[in-house]
């Protein structure tokens, strides 16, 4: 037989490899022990046919799809399965309605299995909410978005929520290895030989999507041409033109862009100098747009460093300066260089929680009167008011400071700025407590 013959044998085999290694029962799916281990509350759902509505949300090529179809073959209620991409309210309301009648007159119950859920609108959505809570249909929804921001609230409480994680390299791996020798759905009837370096690049270079993997292998396989004996070499150098790019689990509206986000914040916050550079350059590959990091940059300089180095804010000024004026691929620098900056400088959030007790004093307390003495005295009939008329100029005094009240009476006693004993803070802090002194003294 010949390898280039084999896509023509069976029907089946027209399919993409991918397709054809589904796995068709709970003992054949790999990965997601979390979820479909033995003993875990799904998996005796399963078993025992006792489904009732949830939603599987996580990274593409994980098995959402698959365990679907696992679902499909293993229950005795009728499976139906839509895309939301191609279907309407229409095509809802119709599965709905064959559902009443099959439960009606033949006792069945119906499981809808709606792929890519979060491109059902709020009405699409609405439209399910009755069925699925009397129980006419057990609802199935599939999602690479996180459902807390794509997934209306009313149709989250009726379901269970079931994360998938992105598999491991061991998982990849397996899957790798049972294409390489199944001889009814992969490619085991031949002599295919995959070196170790090249299935660790694949392996890698996936990212945890088996479908990914798996239609790399297809591609180095298929476009391999047989040596005099009928085996298919596949080397590194194959494997890299198979698979050249690793596509970034990132969707800029997404949970994934929310998560990253949030973890290159947390990186600066946290002094970790590779942290931020690697989650930066993942935003920056992904096409993250760059005034949307300049500005996280901006805002982080001020929170987290704040005075205990000014200089971070003037950096992050000019990296967002630097996009504007020459952006990317250039921008990039200027960009790490200020995330570097804010990650690797001293930290105070003092000036955060100084404004912030400061608006809560302003929200709360009453406004009070401005001291007299630093009231405005240059308008007509102010100073026979008094206004500005004791007040003391600090530069006409030692150490350009004096000693007088600027709160109103009733705030008087409040602090709401507390330098921290770090940086250039530690500076401020001792400042202020000279002045303090001074105070005391007069």
């Amino acid at each position: 037989m010949d390898l280039f013959d084999f896509p023509q044998e069976e029907t089946r085999t027209n399919q993409p490899l991918a397709d054809r290694m589904r796995p068709r029962t709970l003992d054949e799916f790999t990965g997601q022990g979390d979820i479909v281990g033995s003993g875990r509350l799904l998996s005796r759902a399963i078993y025992a046919d006792r489904l009732t509505p949830m939603i599987f949300y996580g990274p593409p090529g994980t098995g959402k799809t698959t365990l679907a179809r696992i679902i499909a073959n293993s229950t005795s209620a009728f499976f139906v399965q839509v895309n939301a991409v191609t279907s309407g309210i229409k095509d809802i309301r119709e599965v709905i309605d064959n559902a009443k009648d099959r439960l009606k007159y033949d006792e069945q119950k119906t499981v809808l299995f709606i792929d890519e859920i979060h491109r059902f609108n709020k009405g699409q959505q609405d439209a399910l909410l009755p069925s699925v809570e009397d129980g006419t249909i057990i609802l199935i929804g599939a999602t690479t978005e996180s459902p807390m921001f794509e997934i209306n609230s009313a149709l989250l409480s009726r379901s269970r929520l079931f994360r998938f994680k992105s598999l491991n390299h061991e998982d990849i791996h397996r899957i790798l290895e049972q294409a390489i020798h199944d001889p009814e759905r992969g490619f085991g009837n031949y002599q295919i030989h995959v070196t170790r370096e090249a299935m660790d690049h694949l392996v890698q270079v996936a990212n945890g999507d088996a479908r990914s993997a798996l239609h790399a292998l297809e591609l180095a396989v298929l476009t391999t041409d047989p040596d005099k004996d009928g085996g298919v070499h596949i080397d590194l150098a194959t494997a890299e033109e198979s698979i050249q790019e690793r596509v970034l689990q990132y969707d800029k509206t997404g949970d994934n862009h929310y998560d990253t986000v949030s973890a290159f914040i947390k990186s600066m916050r946290g002094s970790n100098a590779d942290a931020t550079l690697y989650y930066l350059a993942k935003m920056i590959e992904a096409g993250e747009d760059p005034k949307f990091i300049a500005r996280r940059i901006y805002v982080h300089a001020a929170e987290d460093v704040g005075l205990a180095d000014p200089n971070a804010l003037l950096l992050a000024q000019s990296a967002a300066y630097a996009v504007d004026f020459i952006g990317l691929p250039e921008a990039r620098i200027p960009l790490a260089e200020a995330a570097l900056y804010i990650a690797t400088a001293p930290k105070s959030n003092a000036v955060i929680s100084g404004i912030d007790a400061a608006l809560k004093a302003v929200q709360t307390e009453s406004t009070g009167e401005v001291p007299v003495h630093l009231r405005d005295s240059h308008y007509q009939g102010a100073e026979r008011l008094g206004h500005g008329k004791t007040y003391q100029y600090p530069h006409h005094f030692q150490h350009g400071y004096v000693s007088q009240q600027y709160l109103p009476d009733h705030l008087e006693h409040l602090t709401f700025y507390h330098p921290v004993d770090r940086g250039h803070e530690k500076t401020v802090r001792k400042r202020i407590e000279f002045f303090n002194h001074l105070d005391e003294q007069s």
